[in-house]
């Protein structure tokens, strides 16, 4: 099966069963997400895995109550860096070249570029930054999932401060961003299972330009 057929089958699952994900599937879709592109390679976030019921029991009441939080087989909280730094993006970038047995000093330039492009924007665009770098891994996570036929709802409707509060990442330079429950459908009492999928038709959503189209708008 294809990945536009996959993409197909998912949905935003509305009511799951309880069911237990495997383990090497939950593992495959957090392998998709840590393969995913970066900014600069950077990958200014981290994924935090949760299974305890006690615990979901908590952030459900965090999470708008939704059910899928405490109905899941695992919930997948991604957090973003609070703010760029020279050491963060130097343990980053070490840690690359150690790979590619490289000198540390083989980054530096780009290093310092970054920051002096980073650095005058204030900590709130960096929290901002590192938290759309997060999307990407997050998107990552949900086609593997529905390749492995997981299901999967994104969530952002959440108390972040809340979350942050409770997962005690208070201090630790990470702030919550998104939720991804993953489990398996309960049919028969989702409301949502059945419904066709509905996107914005292809014609409306994709345009092609060119240079010569632009300058034709502005004659």
């Amino acid at each position: 099966m294809s990945l536009i057929d996959d993409l197909k089958w998912r949905y935003a699952t509305k009511k799951m069963s309880g069911a237990t994900v495997p383990q090497e599937k939950v593992d495959y879709i957090l392998e998709a997400a840590r393969l995913a592109p970066s900014s600069s390679g950077l990958q200014p976030y981290k994924i935090i895995v949760i299974s305890d019921k006690a615990l979901l029991e908590k952030i459900k009441d965090i999470a708008w109550n939704q059910n899928q939080v405490i109905d899941c087989s695992h919930l997948l909280v991604f957090a973003a860096w609070d703010a760029y730094s020279d050491e963060r993006i130097s343990e980053v970038f070490n840690y690359t070249m150690d790979q590619r047995e490289l000198p540390h000093s083989t980054m530096d330039d780009y290093k310092a570029n970054i920051l002096s492009l980073y650095e005058p924007l204030g900590q709130e665009w960096h929290a901002n930054h590192a938290s759309k770098q997060s999307y990407i891994a997050f998107a990552m996570a949900i086609a593997a999932a529905a390749e492995q036929k997981v299901d999967a709802t994104p969530m952002e409707g959440f108390l972040n401060e809340n979350l942050d509060e409770l997962l005690q990442l208070k201090g630790t330079g990470y702030k919550s961003t998104l939720l991804l429950p993953l489990g398996y459908r309960e049919e028969e009492n989702d409301w949502l299972v059945n419904m066709k999928k509905v996107r914005t038709p292809k014609e409306d959503f994709i345009t092609e330009i060119s240079l010569e189209d632009l300058k034709a708008t502005e004659a």
